[in-house]
């Protein structure tokens, strides 16, 4: 049972890679008995002045249509409570376009993420290739330097999906506790939200973002934390939540985190 928890990783058909109606994600989410959910769609890069290779965002002038349609189908709902929230990618150098951007619009959380490092967009099905033409060493410290980087902007409200350069299962020799410990004392310092993103078990890695090692150095270091299901489509919201509010329990978390406005409060992990 999934029931009372949250699920504020939601995306919809404008970033052109999900499917459905955002009332079917909604839908689904009251069947499934979430109190809670926050779509978070893809912010359109070419606002920042980057065109991805691929279509993995919604278009410029699509902004103002999903921050309505969010708003408009929260006000149809009579017990599930709908946020509007927005996913973006951090692009050093953009920081302060981007912080005037979404001054304009109220979003009640940002999730901060990343999945380009120097235009290539390591996330990608199709870009796969480019893991074996790179020193997995330095491609791993290269990315969670931008992490750290994308949590001091000051930008964000959650980073979304923190260890996802693991996705295809590519991992380099060296020792990964070092990352685990820097990224724990980074969101530790800069007081931001962790998201445990379930998305991870169905990709190659096989295990959710974090995985447990670093959760738990995030509990250790009082980090707050909240639920994302990383949904592309209807049935896929609030999937594997069960074993994720187990291995928050485990990890020693008693509390999740709610974005309102983009002030963050705190309700007990039912």
């Amino acid at each position: 049972m999934v029931k009372d928890l949250i699920d504020y990783h939601i995306h919809t058909a404008l970033c052109g890679h999900a499917a459905g109606e955002m009332a079917d994600y909604a839908a689904a989410a009251a069947r499934k008995g979430l109190r809670e959910i926050g779509f978070a769609d893809h912010f359109p890069l070419r606002l920042l002045g980057f065109d991805p290779p691929a279509k993995v965002t919604m278009e410029a002038e699509e902004l103002d249509c999903y921050v309505e349609a969010v708003r408009r189908l929260a006000r149809s709902q009579q017990q599930l409570v709908v946020k509007l929230g927005i996913e973006v990618d951090y692009l050093p150098g953009k920081e302060e376009e981007l912080r005037d951007i979404l001054s304009r619009y109220p979003f009640d959380y940002v999730i901060g993420s990343i999945h380009f490092i120097d235009g290539w967009d390591f996330t990608h099905p199709a870009q796969t290739a480019g893991y074996k033409t790179r020193d997995l060493g330095a491609l791993y410290r290269r990315y969670f330097d931008l992490v750290a980087e994308a949590c001091r902007s000051g930008l964000f409200d959650i980073i979304g999906h923190v260890d996802v350069i693991k996705k295809f299962g590519f991992f380099p020799e060296e020792d990964l506790e070092p990352y685990w410990q820097k990224t724990a004392a980074v969101l530790k310092e800069t007081g931001i939200c962790l998201e445990l993103n379930t998305a991870g078990k169905e990709a190659p890695a096989g295990e959710f973002y974090p995985r447990r090692r670093l959760l738990e150095l995030c509990s250790e270091q009082g980090v707050a934390v909240t639920l994302g299901s990383d949904a592309h489509a209807p049935e896929q919201v609030g999937r594997f939540f069960p074993e994720a509010r187990a291995l928050l329990r485990d990890a020693g978390y008693r509390e999740v985190a709610l974005f309102s406005g983009r002030r963050r409060s705190t309700v007990p992990l039912p």
